[in-house]
């Protein structure tokens, strides 16, 4: 008797080890999946980032030759896009994907100040095709941040947090707005 439930506790004992490994196998292909996602969104949101990049030249050339005596901010934004091509992690691109948002305001805020500028159709043609940049911008980068945050909840998540850690997966960073972009914005009539 004593034999077969020492043979029934090992298969038991067995049983369990199996369920353990097989959900810890299930938890890992899980994670693996949504970091792809999160991969796969960053890589959108880096696909838009580059077209705005390259409308980039043409609008500054553009407004360069209105605005001749703006010097620095053309400087500023030739760096900012350096920065972000250069960018060797998504904070670094984040970082300067979000200082060159701020200089295409201050940008487009000098290119107010000409009227003969926003007459011109090149800089017109140039401001839509930078408006529905900045829309896809948007929506990849709000794709983005949910993908991080489901991945964000399902590492911190039991059982899942037990081991996520071990099996090498960190929280990952989300595509936030620029602190000077918080402000509430001044409007002049």
């Amino acid at each position: 008797m004593s034999r077969g439930k020492a043979s029934l506790g090992l298969i038991v004992i067995i049983g369990l080890v199996l369920i353990f490994i097989f959900s810890g196998i299930g938890i890992y292909n899980r994670l693996v999946k949504m970091h792809e996602a999160i991969k796969e969104a960053w890589a959108q949101v880096e696909n838009q980032l580059e077209r705005r990049s390259d409308l980039i030249p043409n609008l500054v050339n553009t407004v360069k030759g209105y605005a001749k005596h703006e010097k620095g901010i053309f400087e500023h934004i030739a760096d900012a896009r350096a920065r972000l091509a250069g960018a060797r992690s998504r904070p670094e691109a984040i970082k300067a994907a979000n200082e060159l948002s701020g200089l295409l305001g201050r940008l487009l805020a000098i290119a107010e100040n000409y009227p003969q500028l926003k007459a011109n159709e090149t800089f017109n043609r140039l401001m839509d095709e930078l408006a529905g940049t900045e829309n896809r911008i948007a929506v990849e980068r709000k794709r983005y941040n949910e993908k991080v945050r489901d991945f964000n909840k399902t590492i911190k998540s039991f059982p899942t947090n037990l081991i996520a850690g071990g099996l090498g997966f960190h929280e990952e960073t989300y595509f936030q707005v620029a602190p000077e972009k918080k402000g509430v914005p001044e409007v002049k009539f």
